[in-house]
């Protein structure tokens, strides 16, 4: 997957220790199917993913990557999930700590195509036969923006 370019600068400064960054999972619907897509770097089934920049709305950021990754243009419905995930720490050394938003969006045109590269393959899957996803929390992601109600949040205690 690309660094974004803010990262890249972070890194200059801070090496590998762990950054706080912010994430955002949009999960796009069209009737009864869902936008997937095989992550390049690690070939995981996912939701479109990407990291929101300095300054940008995290609904914004979800709208952003579904169009560069998938060629789909979406909206934003709702936030459905905030959560922090486990330390990544990649193969190189980095480690992250996200923040996800997880947020549910509605087709809006385009067909699925890996537009960028962070893809090797996007489609719309049906949601009442769903692939295996090889990381769990997908299914939770999926099953939050799915539900009716408010956004869903971890801690507060």
């Amino acid at each position: 997957m690309a660094t974004p370019d803010f990262v890249i600068e972070l890194r200059r400064h801070i090496g590998t220790t762990a950054l706080p960054l912010v994430g955002a999972t949009a999960v796009v619907l069209r009737g009864d199917s869902i936008l997937l897509g095989r992550r390049s770097d690690n070939g995981a089934l996912t939701p479109i993913t990407g990291i929101v920049e300095p300054g940008e709305e995290p609904a914004d950021a979800a709208v952003r990557e579904t169009l560069e990754e998938a060629g789909v243009v979406c909206r934003v419905e709702r936030l459905a999930w905030v959560h922090q995930l486990p330390r990544v720490v990649y193969p190189h050394g980095d480690e992250v700590d996200y923040l996800d938003l997880v947020f549910r969006c509605e087709w809006v045109s385009g067909e699925p195509y890996p537009a960028d590269g962070e893809m090797t393959e996007v489609g719309w899957h049906r949601l009442d036969d769903l692939p295996p996803l090889e990381l769990p929390d997908m299914y939770r992601r999926i099953e939050y923006a799915r539900a009716e109600g408010t956004a869903r949040f971890e801690g507060g205690r």
